[in-house]
């Protein structure tokens, strides 16, 4: 590797404001907000959106699609064609 043209490679916070979930771990990702850490280091935290502790896939609270209505809206629309 080339000296001096990598960004900084340091521990950070990740926390997810839905969930309340809050990991350690390594990144170059930068902040200016900090947070001190069950060790009692002050860290960078970065916050996200949606993590596996909020998104519908990983909790199990993803909504039911209707395919049967939907396969059943399309045949009225296009109807069935026979041939």
């Amino acid at each position: 590797m080339k000296p001096g043209i990598h960004p900084a490679y340091r521990p950070v916070v990740f926390r997810d404001k839905a969930g309340g979930l809050a990991f350690l771990t390594r990144s170059t990702a930068t902040s200016t907000n900090t947070v001190e850490w069950e060790d009692g280091n002050t860290y960078p935290v970065i916050d996200v959106e949606i993590s596996s502790a909020s998104h519908p896939f990983y909790t199990g609270k993803s909504r039911v699609v209707d395919v049967a209505g939907r396969v059943e809206r399309f045949n009225r629309r296009y109807g069935a064609t026979r041939s």
